[in-house]
């Protein structure tokens, strides 16, 4: 692989930093006081809290705002959330007419600058959880169309030895994305949460104006990357097909490895074009219906592990525990993503699932034992053990391990690769529109599971981690080195 491909590759994974920073981007705005203050998530009366969360009067000992929590917080928490997976799942579904129309490369980079459109939405919302949903809807569009393309053009221009490793850089870039925004507006939130003074706007304002930065980021880098070369020979450009080809491999365009990578391209176009036109129905055919149902399902399971719920509302998950403010915003939710990025470098589904389900169990179990009594405000009237307390947020930290080298990358890898080109994109969207379905209902009950079962709701977690556990062992087929017709033949049962 040389510099190009790689730079080309790097490039189309940022789609995934965009991912990434709106996740981690919510899960500060969500606590910060003066956004639920202006939603009407809380009120304050100017009480104030020390630093282990009781009530004071004495000026030197206060440290944060005493907010009281209105009845409908939980109902506009999950819909200003789960608005922008609403919006994904809304530009999954798009991402195929538009991918096969004008192209992957253009559609990306149209995509990062909806995306910087939402943003500013956003960031400029009147006093109303509409328009922030709203805001949240169209980056979700973005975010939708460009998780569908962006793992299938680095597919379509990484070097075959290497394209289940490149494609996974979408998967790496979301989890650096989390961590710039999570420092970033952790950041902002202890320069303007700490000691109750007057209340400002612009701190959730910023956090959420500083997503135009790497929409139009990506934007502008996707301008300078050639168009798939696989899209362009479907569209009878084969001469610029062939250059593309070249300059991806740094060579001319008659030499040997070129011609065969066009020659294979073009044969493969050539037998698309023969059976006619794909639709979706020929993703339910004999041969294909298996991998439909495979990526399907690994997508739903990955979303219903409980991952989002940890990275939406990992601060208040934290502050349940026990934890106070700082902790809770600043220290615990930078480890746990700093965990995530670093972890995403391996895969293997089955032994993830079980891992998951240990740790989810394990966080369950500790935070029980913590102790913590709360009285009908939800404030502490008897302190957690903190030995239980760090054991919990440990459980939480391994979970995320276990997720982000196993059942974070591999579900976009596996759909990016699995499909033929007649049905590539299709098959993709199919993934994608489960991931962001399943993303979107969680997103929307998280708040009533985390309010109603607290850390029980773990339990939950570790179930669906168990039957992901019965289905990747069982039902899901390993594609690791074989040619497009040995796996047409294993998964229509033939082999």
């Amino acid at each position: 692989m040389n510099s190009f491909q790689f730079l080309v590759a790097v490039t189309a994974s940022l789609g995934g930093l965009l991912f990434g920073y709106e996740v981690g981007v919510m899960n500060v705005v969500l606590v910060m006081d003066s956004f639920r203050i202006f939603f009407r998530f809380h009120e304050w009366k100017g009480k104030a809290i020390d630093e282990v969360g009781e009530s004071t009067d004495d000026a030197s000992k206060a440290m944060y705002r005493d907010l009281e929590e209105k009845g409908n917080k939980a109902f506009l928490e999950g819909v200003i959330t789960s608005s922008f997976v609403l919006g994904a799942l809304c530009g999954a579904l798009m991402a195929t007419y538009l991918g096969e129309k004008f192209g992957r490369q253009r559609t990306i980079m149209v995509g990062a600058c909806i995306f910087t459109c939402g943003a500013i939405i956003q960031g400029s919302s009147i006093r109303s959880s509409v328009m922030i949903a709203i805001g949240r809807l169209i980056t979700g569009l973005s975010i939708g169309c460009n998780g569908v393309l962006c793992p299938t053009y680095i597919s379509e221009v990484a070097p075959s030895n290497l394209r289940g490793t490149l494609s996974s850089c979408y998967q790496l870039m979301t989890t650096f994305g989390i961590i710039v925004a999570s420092l970033i507006n952790a950041l902002i939130w202890y320069k303007t949460n700490r000691k109750p003074e007057e209340i400002s706007n612009l701190e959730w304002r910023l956090a959420l104006l500083l997503q135009v930065v790497p929409g139009l980021g990506l934007a502008t880098l996707m301008c300078f990357v050639p168009k798939s070369p696989r899209w362009l020979c479907s569209k009878d450009r084969d001469e610029e097909a062939v250059e593309i080809l070249a300059k991806l491999n740094a060579a001319s365009t008659s030499d040997a490895v070129v011609q065969e990578e066009l020659k294979a391209i073009q044969e493969d176009v050539a037998a698309t074009r023969a059976a006619g036109s794909s639709s979706f129905g020929e993703l339910f055919s004999s041969v294909i219906r298996r991998r439909t149902f495979i990526t399907f399902l690994m997508q739903l399971f990955q979303q219903w592990t409980g991952i989002n719920v940890i990275m939406y509302y990992q601060s208040q998950i934290y502050s349940e525990m026990g934890f106070n403010k700082v902790m809770s915003t600043v220290v615990l939710p930078n480890v746990n993503n700093l965990v995530n990025f670093v972890s995403t470098f391996q895969t293997l589904l089955v032994i993830g699932s079980l891992m998951m389900m240990v740790f989810h169990l394990s966080t369950w179990a500790c935070s029980k034992l913590t102790g913590g009594k709360k009285d009908a405000n939800g404030k502490f009237i008897e302190q957690p053990i903190k030995g239980w307390q760090y054991a919990a947020v440990a459980s939480v930290f391994l979970f995320v391990f276990s997720f982000a080298w196993t059942w974070g990358p591999v579900p976009w890898v596996y759909q990016a690769e699995v499909f033929p080109l007649r049905v590539r994109v299709k098959g993709s969207a199919v993934g994608t529109v489960s991931n962001f379905l399943n993303n979107w209902i969680i997103g929307f009950v998280g708040p009533f599971l985390m309010k109603k079962w607290s850390t029980n709701t773990f339990i939950l977690f570790a179930a669906a981690s168990f039957l992901a556990w019965i289905y990747s062992q069982f039902y899901v087929i390993e594609c690791k080195g074989l040619t497009l017709e040995e796996m047409d033949a294993k998964m229509a049962g033939k082999a």
